[in-house]
């Protein structure tokens, strides 16, 4: 696969309440993505952005809402969820990754 795709693969990371509880039960982070990506791109994408090792990858599909812009309405964007849980022993630290990106 080509590097340069898998590095925008993952959009950002989403965290929620649910998501923060799965991080601390289930060793599983949730990851906004592109909405073509695939589980073995974003199995890869993670793999090679925090260098852990990805044993599980879930997507979920999720639907956009229909919105009001004033007098008409409207629709969000549709986009694509993925859950991804780390081999046991492996952590993502969010802080670490942010301030290593900060200096370059």
């Amino acid at each position: 696969m080509n590097q340069e795709r898998l590095i925008t693969v993952l959009i950002a990371p989403h965290i929620t309440e649910k998501t923060s509880l799965a991080m601390a039960n289930n060793n599983q982070y949730a990851f906004r993505v592109r909405r073509d990506a695939d589980k073995t791109e974003i199995k890869s994408a993670v793999e090679l952005m925090f260098d852990v090792k990805v044993a599980r990858v879930q997507v979920v599909n999720e639907p956009g809402k229909t919105r009001r812009f004033g007098k008409t309405m409207g629709r969000t964007q549709d986009w694509k969820k993925a859950y991804v849980r780390l081999a046991d022993g492996q952590a993502i630290d969010y802080e670490a990754q942010s301030r290593s990106q900060a200096k370059r």
